[in-house]
């Protein structure tokens, strides 16, 4: 008898690591999306900004 433990299958190895570019763009759009909220929460941006009315 073999041991079929130490084979694997084709396709169900360790997935390949996340490239930088991945993380990156992930990073920046997180960061965009902090910004954003806290200009919306402090009133910098968003309805009623503009005042006039």
């Amino acid at each position: 008898m073999t041991d079929s433990s130490s084979e694997s299958a084709p396709g169900h190895g360790a997935a390949p690591p996340t490239p930088r570019w991945v993380k990156m763009s992930g990073a920046l759009a997180l960061a965009v999306v902090a910004l954003f909220l806290f200009l919306h929460l402090t009133g910098i941006v968003g309805p009623g900004m503009h005042g006039g009315h």
